[in-house]
């Protein structure tokens, strides 16, 4: 049996509004058009998540909901921030086939890294820029199963070949 994990760097937000707090900062214009471009192509994939484990944040909760799933997301407040240690520790308790995390830098670059077996011939896959989506094929019962460096990448893209 396999499980599917796509990780997702939260789109572009803005910094418009200093007087909010960090975790409170929106999706500017380029980021909610990222969002809606991920959106459309996760539609086109044979993998789409049943379970989305989104972090607190308002722009990975706006990330998501630009994507347009029909899943509710399972906001997390651990992700916000989180190292790939903590990532991994939030993973092994999903439940679906095919899980959506969606998170912040540098921990998901990190932990995006730690879950692959081979990082995909990308230039941009060691940096994960923002709306940066990973698409990785795990061979486990369940997700309490999943270890670093086991991955196989499925595919790789970030917004702008996307919005190109």
């Amino acid at each position: 049996m396999t499980r599917t994990l796509i990780l997702m760097r939260h789109a572009k937000s803005s910094w418009d509004d200093y007087t909010l707090t960090d975790h409170d900062r929106p999706l500017n214009k380029r980021g909610q058009r990222s969002a809606k471009a991920l959106g459309a192509w996760l539609a086109s994939k044979p993998w789409q998540p049943d379970q989305a484990l989104v972090s607190t944040a308002t722009r990975t909760r706006e990330t998501f909901a630009g994507l347009g799933l029909s899943l509710d997301a399972e906001l997390t407040r651990s992700l916000y921030h989180a190292d790939a240690a903590e990532m991994q520790l939030v993973l092994e308790t999903a439940i679906g086939e095919t899980v959506l995390m969606i998170g912040h830098n540098p921990g998901i670059s990190l932990f995006a890294q730690d879950m692959v077996a081979t990082a995909p011939k990308h230039p941009r896959f060691a940096d994960f820029p923002t709306g940066a989506t990973v698409v990785i094929e795990f061979d486990i019962q369940s997700w309490g199963a999943v270890d670093t460096h086991t991955g196989r990448v499925l595919d790789f893209v970030i917004p702008r070949e996307l919005l190109a």
